[in-house]
């Protein structure tokens, strides 16, 4: 390269990204410009103030559009090319009133931005859709939890996704709206295959109704995964039971991940009625379960060792409801890394429109910041790209680490899988914005003095996690830290240092 010309960089590239994308390199007027591809999933992107006005956006049968809420499944189909680019992303999260559940004639309803921190935080579900709250509680971290909704879940309609499980033993229906009609599916005759739903292009989910259990019914969900947190089921089961006297005269069984859809165990639910629920009948009805299963081998277990656990997870799942044997693991107040009160989403009074070349306002920390390169990147770049907020990391742009945790709308997030528009009008807080006129948080100061900074690349996003989990509450018990740090990983595997440096960070 002649020693006058110099590489010019497609406004604050990361390093990160200059290894791992794909880039078009053109000499142009003695310069290098380097343009890197792979970030853009998306050519334009709205977020309407109404729910009609969503619907018409995506009536138009001549572009390809795309909704999206929470985006935890859906970020993850763009980059990695499973679905196409859309020319148009329709983000309904701004739009009040879809976040709802309530509880009308002894049916639930709930809206499709209904994330599955708030089913875990709701007292209604706790107490009328206990199998749907358990299903939730086990789905991913606090920061995951904290974006993704039941309705994308649905939506996403893999064998494997936990809350359809229990959808499908509640009898649970869906209602799909389009600008023009509205129609309520049995969610058993909503899948067709894997990832795949009756839904039309034109159709949002805006509804999600659920017999409320009765006060003779009993239910509960179990699942098998490859670890406790962040876990993908390798088999879940849910069971709900009706009782008349201590003898059971409705029983629903449904198993997941292992079977293109989610499927009832027929001969095990016409066996258990008539019955009283005691162990031995739970041995037999298990087996009579682990038959219906036709599962494959994958990357999460084989097909064998599905059959086998499917016996294990329906024996577990009845298990839980005998009385003496019945341990909820959805404690009463569990942490959601929402802080010291219930944050409500940050309304726009318009809508909301990003395209190539507009703008993108919001605050970092306090500050203003107006961005014109991120219409379709993520959060994370934005806030490292242009923001030069490089504190947040990017460790696995999957979701699965939590480097790139930071609070929106005073909830934590994983800003990898958050579209960059939607900061509009919010303010982000970063690890840069928790020390305070010089003063280190206490968490910041409590991981210096216990050595719990290793290699540092995940500890921002630890921090992150435990100054939440603080404001949720003050004096944490070691299992409230674990649960809040089980979206973070740490490379250097020293979890014992971090542990006690957030247990000795409570003032």
């Amino acid at each position: 390269m002649p020693q006058d010309q110099t590489v010019k960089i497609n406004r604050f590239v990361t390093y990160k990204r200059i290894f791992t994308k794909f880039a078009i390199i053109n000499l142009e007027n003695s310069f290098i410009n380097i343009e890197i591809l792979g970030d853009s999933m998306w050519q334009e992107y709205i977020q309407p103030k109404s729910l009609e006005e969503a619907l018409e956006l995506i009536s138009d049968p001549s572009k390809r559009t795309r909704v999206i809420a929470g985006g935890t499944d859906l970020i993850l189909e763009f980059e990695g090319k499973v679905s196409p680019e859309p020319e148009l992303l329709v983000d309904i999260t701004r739009i009040a009133g879809l976040d709802q559940i309530a509880l009308e004639d002894d049916l639930i309803h709930i809206g499709p931005l209904v994330t599955h921190n708030h089913v875990v935080g709701s007292k209604l579900l706790q107490q009328y859709a206990v199998p749907l709250v358990q299903a939730c509680w086990q789905i991913g971290a606090p920061q995951i939890r904290n974006r993704g909704t039941v309705a994308g879940n649905i939506l996403t309609a893999s064998p494997a996704n936990d809350t359809i499980t229990p959808l499908v033993a509640m009898d649970a229906s869906v209602e799909l709206r389009s600008s023009s009609s509205t129609r309520i599916i049995k969610m058993v005759d909503f899948f067709k295959g894997v990832r795949k739903t009756v839904i039309r292009p034109d159709e949002i989910l805006t509804d999600i109704l659920i017999p409320a259990l009765t006060k003779g019914q009993k239910g509960s969900f179990y699942k098998q995964g490859l670890r406790k947190a962040q876990a993908i089921s390798v088999v879940n089961a849910a069971v709900v039971i009706g009782l008349d006297n201590g003898i059971i005269n409705k029983a629903s069984i449904t198993l997941g991940s292992v079977s293109p859809t989610i499927i009832h165990a027929d001969e095990a639910e016409i066996f258990l009625l008539g019955k009283e629920l005691n162990f031995k009948v739970i041995e037999e009805t298990a087996k009579l379960a682990a038959k219906a299963a036709t599962p494959i081998d994958d990357v999460r277990g084989s097909a064998a060792y599905r059959s086998y656990i499917t016996e294990i997870c329906v024996k577990r799942a009845l298990r839980k409801l005998i009385p003496e044997n019945n341990q909820d693991p959805v404690p009463e107040k569990p942490v959601l890394l929402w802080g010291n009160n219930n944050h409500k989403t940050s309304q726009l009074h318009d809508t909301s429109s990003h395209q190539k070349g507009s703008e993108i306002s919001f605050k970092v920390n306090g500050k203003q910041i107006i961005s014109t390169h991120s219409h379709n990147k993520t959060l994370l770049s934005l806030l490292r790209d242009e923001a030069l907020m490089t504190g947040t990391k990017e460790g696995c742009g999957e979701g699965e680490c939590g480097a790139c945790t930071v609070y929106m709308d005073g909830k934590a997030v994983m800003s990898c899988l958050v579209p960059a528009p939607r900061a509009e009008g919010t303010e982000i807080i970063t690890i840069e914005g928790l020390s305070h006129e010089g003063k280190l948080h206490p968490v910041q100061q409590s991981f210096i003095e216990e050595d719990a900074v290793q290699c540092g690349y995940c500890t921002p996003g630890f921090i992150m996690s435990a100054a939440k989990l603080l404001e949720e509450k003050s004096h944490p018990t070691e299992d409230e830290i674990k649960v809040a740090i089980s979206g973070n990983l740490c490379r250097c595997t020293g979890y014992k240092k971090i542990l006690k440096a957030i247990e000795n960070s409570v003032e």
